[in-house]
């Protein structure tokens, strides 16, 4: 009696089981599917060789985050740092609050971040391990300001330093 009884649920069941394996694939490739596609990891930053050991911010990629609540102040150290001759990549607001400047870069002691720092008074610097070479800038409410008078160059010890790579030209049609 008790083998009718089993052999009667068993195939309600496995059905049962199998239906629930089907709903639980279909959601989970649903889910993948729509998720968003993670950003490609920055490029690793390449050594160039500097003339004369002269670092020049025409080789630095700078991207300025506002950290405050004082509108375009990203877009205006930004303009600034692109004056001075910076390749600003990015000037955006960020969720995270800081008071005061930081500039954060791969070492504390990495050429880029101590020029991009001689711009900025009154400003803390962070090290994040960064591969791509890059610094980025986060202003806050307290703002200690622009140094203009600060050099577009910074004296290295050796004659390379570790940069963004360059981006190769596309190739246009008819060219």
């Amino acid at each position: 009696m008790l083998g009718r009884i089993f052999r009667a649920v068993r195939t309600p069941f496995t059905l049962l089981v199998l239906l629930g394996v089907l709903c639980y694939g279909a959601w989970w490739g649903y889910t993948n599917v729509i998720r968003e596609v993670p950003p490609a990891p920055p490029a690793p930053c390449v050594e160039q060789k500097l003339p004369k050991n002269q670092l020049k911010s025409s080789q630095v990629t700078v991207s300025v985050f506002n950290g405050g609540d004082k509108r375009g102040l990203a877009g205006d150290v930004g303009r600034s740092l692109r004056d001075r001759g910076f390749k600003v990549q990015t000037t955006t607001n960020t969720l995270q609050k800081v008071q005061k400047t930081v500039i954060v870069g791969a070492g504390t002691k990495n050429p880029e971040v101590l020029l991009v720092k001689a711009f900025f008074k009154d400003a803390d610097v962070k090290a994040d391990k960064r591969v791509d070479g890059s610094v980025d800038v986060l202003v806050g409410n307290r703002y200690g300001g622009f140094n203009k008078k600060a050099k577009t160059t910074y004296t290295v010890k050796s004659s390379k330093a570790c940069l963004p790579a360059q981006p190769t030209p596309t190739p246009t049609l008819g060219s």
